[in-house]
């Protein structure tokens, strides 16, 4: 029996992960599921963590907890966004390897890189120049984790792995009106202009900036992918002092064609406008995804129906939304 804890399985990421190994486990997989509430742990506290590890001694760490949020949020909160991180990071990486803990992979974001650098973002790029200004604060604290999985494999030879998404969405996103992402933002605005029969959207910024986006549960299935491949494989496509992996989708669409594509799903069919004295971030943020490739893993559901199925999933939800 393999024990596993699922940190932040409450969250997007870790939900559809949990979900994933929820279906192994009843197809007869040995492997017993692990999860704590932030009520019930809280991993910024060094000593709580400790404790935990202590006490299950779980064989594999799957750390999706974070505080995550959009540019809004980030520009709002930089030392939350840094602070929080990087304890959660510090607290369950180190008390995962005090407790024994070989095999542990990591979240991470693709923010991570520097702005301006050649398109598609290769995962050698990391730290070679400067960050984008509105998300800074998370970036390092992400870098600061794949650091740590570094150390402590060169250190202790540890089995410590990091994956870095491209913007996800899907089930459990957070649709929030000013902290999400620009997907959930989208979808809940223009749901909103088709209920109170508005005849027009803004959107922030030009939408001239590019993005790359990966449903959650392909994020979810390329995690456990990455987790489950034998070192031997992992290593063969990874430099030694390189342990990351891009994850992504290997496509990306402007921002404006995402709002034209949200407001068809949703029924939307007013115009469209731009507040463009609003942020547009980085131009450009494509992950180049052929090291996954070559691997054995590539995404399979397409952008339009990810958001239909998303769409859905946010009307059937609506209850559950604050703000």
């Amino acid at each position: 029996m393999q024990k596993i804890y699922v940190a932040g399985h409450r969250g997007m990421v870790g939900g559809a992960i949990l979900r994933k190994l929820e279906a192994r486990a009843r197809t007869g997989e040995k492997i017993e599921i692990v999860t704590r509430t932030s009520s019930q742990l809280d991993l910024t506290d060094q000593t709580a963590v400790r404790e935990f590890m202590q006490a299950e001694r779980p064989d594999v760490v799957i750390l999706a907890a974070a505080k995550v949020g959009g540019i809004h949020a980030n520009n709002t909160y930089p030392a939350d966004f840094i602070y929080e991180n990087l304890m959660i990071e510090c607290n369950v990486i180190h008390q995962a390897f005090a407790a024994g803990v070989q095999r542990l992979l990591q979240l991470g974001s693709s923010c991570i890189y520097p702005k301006g650098i050649p398109q598609p973002m290769r995962e050698d790029a990391l730290l070679t120049g400067t960050l984008e200004p509105t998300n800074e604060p998370y970036a390092i604290a992400k870098i600061a984790g794949i650091k740590l999985c570094e150390s402590y494999n060169r250190q202790h030879g540890t089995d410590y792995r990091s994956v870095m998404p491209t913007n996800l969405y899907g089930p459990g996103d957070n649709f929030h009106p000013e902290n999400s992402h620009v997907l959930p933002a989208l979808i809940r605005r223009f749901h909103e202009a088709v209920q109170e029969g508005s005849d027009e959207v803004v959107m922030w910024g030009t939408g001239k900036p590019m993005r790359e986006f990966l449903h959650v549960d392909d994020m979810a299935e390329a995690s456990l992918f990455v987790l489950d491949l034998d070192k031997t494989s992992y290593t063969a496509n990874t430099e030694p002092m390189l342990s990351h992996i891009n994850v992504g989708s290997g496509t990306d669409v402007s921002i404006g064609d995402l709002g034209r594509m949200v407001a068809k799903v949703t029924g939307f069919e007013g115009r469209i406008t731009n507040d463009t004295s609003k942020p547009d971030g980085t131009m450009r943020k494509l992950m180049d995804v052929s090291r996954l490739a070559r691997m054995g893993w590539t995404a399979r559901i397409g952008l339009e129906d990810g958001i239909a199925e998303t769409y859905q999933w946010f009307l059937d939800n609506q209850g559950s939304f604050r703000g």
